[in-house]
């Protein structure tokens, strides 16, 4: 079984544990590394043309325009073809109750026929929240596995959990 997952993650200024704080590296792509270390993934890191703003507040208020807008951001890179993989990741930050809307750009140029397909959502108390129904609507042709939730503020801490995860779901 080949393992891709796909993440978008933001480092700098983020909510944790009820404040703002600067992280040298995102809680999405930390929990993305522990995965590819478990199972042996590929990773693609979803990144923006245009970049979210380094403030915290400034950046969740462009998230919410964006999801209003139901905007497709541009990336600076796409994958086309995901033919080689058997499961794909879908890993995000939670906004706004679901993805960043750049992971959405990704996922719609891509063909999930006959795939299966996995939500991560880091999170401050909103859990999964809707990853898995955005799975089901933008990843056509796939089956949505078991989802996995981490407390974005104890990502660092979560490789047991995330190994486990993936152990039991990705091979």
């Amino acid at each position: 079984m080949k393992t891709l997952v796909i993440y978008y993650s933001r480092k700098g200024e983020n909510y944790v544990n009820g404040s703002i704080k600067s992280i040298s590296k995102g809680n999405t792509e930390i929990v993305a590394e522990f995965i590819r270390d478990a199972v042996g993934a590929d990773l693609f890191e979803v990144d923006t043309v245009k970049e979210y703003d380094k403030s915290y507040m400034t950046c969740i208020e462009e998230a919410k325009a964006e999801l209003n807008q139901n905007a497709r951001p541009d990336l600076k890179e796409y994958l086309d073809d995901i033919s080689a993989y058997d499961n794909i990741v879908v890993a995000g930050p939670c906004w706004w109750g679901t993805y960043p809307m750049a992971i959405l750009t990704q996922l719609e140029k891509l063909d999930f026929t006959g795939k299966k397909v996995f939500p991560i959502m880091t999170h401050e108390g909103s859990g999964l929240a809707g990853a898995p129904a955005a799975l089901k609507k933008y990843c056509k042709g796939a089956s949505v596995g078991a989802g996995l939730a981490v407390h974005g503020a104890d990502a660092a801490k979560s490789e047991k959990t995330a190994a486990k995860w993936a152990k039991e779901n990705l091979q």
